[in-house]
């Protein structure tokens, strides 16, 4: 599929009109009809039209090439639509997560300077946008709403008959090169704000045309789109590189609907950041514990099996005849029927990214005939920009080797640079221009940590950034997070914790200054000092009442589920600041290692 896409003139949209052309026929959408079990679908050829109607109607509301457009529907067919009809029209777009709180929703309007926003439904409009399109100091002129627009609250609807289409503005695309800005994603930053990511044309099809180079899957594959719009990978594997392939995307608005979406799509390749596979594990060993014990051990046996081939894969030898045949046999009488029960049973291209994945987990699907290929990449990186794959080999535990077109080093504290053909542009500046991030030969300090084997597989060993990456993918700024908790009186310090974890927890610790005077305030003994307050009921009841607060003022993914209150305050003398008193966080960690795990029981 990718022999065609050679040279310098090829754009997303280019491809879209290829596929309508030379596989008109072929499903390419498909989606849930609200309310109903019923599917709908279109072809390749019905989503040219369909992008063509709605790039028409967006250039009649005033959006013109260059222009900035901010979009917040979930995974439903109108959010994959629109911004494939954006990028025809030439214009920019920026896809915001869903739990955005509406402070991060108006940074990212004004920073990027989006005057039109196009949203699922009233309730979106309501959560920020409203307010944003009322402002003096915002761009935002037009707030397009798919369902229940209220022209009363300032709503202009996404489809209206009335209303004239301006013509052949889909064909727009024929002025676009590979070096025009495509999308811009934000990604949070340890200081809290967000950067704008510019990636252009070139930058995506150059890393869909590595992964697909390297990744042996059937041509027109089906993948399930059910990770936000607004991250690196699902752009990537739910938008732009089954565009390249001629996929057929399946949109799962709900992600709690995704385990039904795959028995009913039993995909061929599927990608899931660690907690989703940690989800599945969990489901599929239920399962298992509730066997007759006869069965139970069958199924046992059939692993052990699956888990020497795989060894056999991982260490690149050839597979002994007697293995191979032995493992198809179980694969089919035993594994196959368990992975059936989740929809994986179809599987040959599985994998992994966004977070580390325990190697227990890795190994539990190794034994399932499933090898999980891990990944490694950033939003800069547009997409992965190391890979394990079958093709390439494999190592369980590390990231892989570079795709194609990029290369890595690592700097002499370890931190692992990248340069290559799919590294963004740079981060989006307030004055609308690119602002580059590599150093005068093209290299980009990703702030991880890693090692490279005699082999050249990376091992990434640390994270020298403090950005949180929970279990599921989502990426939290700790600063963010702790300065919200600050904000109350009574807490003076604050760490947030979770990588790789599916929640937030956090460590407080009283201020010695503001605690005694709030307590004496609100009549509490103060005998005793800072270390006592913190065993009052009363204080203790204060400080949860302060997480409440900071998490009303934070997005789901940034909220503290649960949290300790620390008796002691951290001070350069004790090792857990900086003598510029910035926080060590793993000194916190390790001295609280106990502390923290409790905090993740039942």
């Amino acid at each position: 599929m990718t022999s065609d896409v050679a040279g310098d003139t090829q754009t997303i949209c280019s491809l879209l009109q290829r596929n309508a052309h030379d596989h008109h026929h072929l499903p390419a959408l498909s989606w849930r009809d609200p309310g109903t079990s019923d599917w709908s679908t279109l072809t390749w050829s019905g989503v040219r039209d369909r992008v063509a109607a709605l790039a028409g109607r967006l250039a009649a509301l005033g959006v013109e090439p260059g222009d900035h457009v901010l979009l917040m529907m979930g995974n439903r067919p109108e959010h994959w639509l629109c911004d494939l009809a954006l990028a025809h029209l030439g214009a920019v777009t920026t896809s915001v997560y869903d739990t955005s709180a509406a402070n991060q929703t108006a940074y990212i309007a004004r920073h990027c300077g989006a005057r039109l926003a196009v949203v699922g439904d009233a309730a979106t409009a309501a959560t920020a946008w409203e307010g944003l399109l009322a402002a003096d100091d915002a761009p935002l002129a037009r707030l397009v709403v798919v369902d229940g627009a209220d022209p009363d609250r300032g709503h202009t609807p996404l489809t209206d008959p009335s209303a004239a289409p301006v013509p052949d503005a889909v064909d727009r695309w024929r002025d676009l090169t590979p070096d025009h800005l495509l999308t811009v994603m934000y990604t949070s930053g340890t200081t809290g704000d967000p950067k704008g990511v510019a990636v252009t044309h070139r930058c995506v099809l150059a890393n869909a045309t590595a992964l697909d180079g390297i990744v042996d899957t059937p041509e027109h594959a089906a993948h399930i789109c059910y990770l936000p719009l607004a991250h690196i990978a699902e752009r990537m594997l739910g938008l732009y590189l089954p565009l390249l392939r001629a996929s057929h995307v399946w949109m799962c608005e709900d992600p709690a609907t995704l385990p039904a979406v795959l028995r009913k799509v039993r995909p061929t390749q599927f990608f899931g950041v660690p907690r989703v596979w940690e989800k599945l594990t969990s489901a599929i060993r239920a399962g298992l514990s509730r066997l007759p014990d006869e069965r139970r051990a069958a199924v046992e046996r059939a692993r052990a099996v699956a888990a020497e081939h795989a060894a056999h894969l991982e260490r690149g030898g050839k597979v002994p005849a007697d293995l191979g045949e032995r493992f198809e046999r179980v694969r089919s009488r035993v594994l196959a029927p368990i992975l059936a029960q989740v929809g994986l049973d179809r599987l040959t291209w599985a994998s992994c990214a966004s977070a580390p994945m325990p190697v227990e987990v890795l190994r539990f699907w190794a034994g399932l005939g499933v090898c999980v290929m891990d990944a490694w990449g950033l939003t800069e990186t547009t997409g992965v920009a190391t890979v394990n794959s079958f093709r390439t080999g494999f190592r369980v535990g590390s990231v892989g080797r570079p795709v194609p077109g990029t290369r890595i080093r690592l700097g002499a504290d370890g931190e692992v640079f990248v340069r290559g053909d799919s590294l963004f542009r740079g981060y989006l500046g307030a004055d609308g221009d690119v602002v580059p991030a590599t150093d005068g030969d093209g290299w980009f300090a990703t702030g991880d940590v890693g090692a490279l084997d005699q082999d050249g597989y990376l091992w990434i060993t640390d994270r020298k950034k403090e950005l949180i990456i929970t279990s599921g993918g989502k990426n939290v700024s700790p600063a963010l997070v702790e300065n919200a908790l600050k904000e109350h009186p009574l807490v003076g310090q604050a760490l947030a914790y979770g990588d790789g974890r599916p929640y937030l927890v956090a460590l407080l610790v009283l201020d010695a200054e503001t605690a005694p005077a709030w307590a004496e305030a609100h009549g509490i003994d103060t005998g005793g000092g800072v270390r006592a307050l913190a065993g009052r009921p009363e204080v203790v009841a204060e400080a949860a009442r302060a997480v409440e607060a900071a998490n009303e003022r934070l997005s789901r993914p940034e909220r503290v589920r649960r949290h300790l209150l620390l008796a002691e305050e951290w001070a350069p003398q004790t090792g857990e600041l900086t003598p510029t008193l910035k926080l060590r966080r793993r000194v916190v960690v390790a001295r609280h290692r106990d502390a923290l795990d409790r905090l993740y029981g039942d």
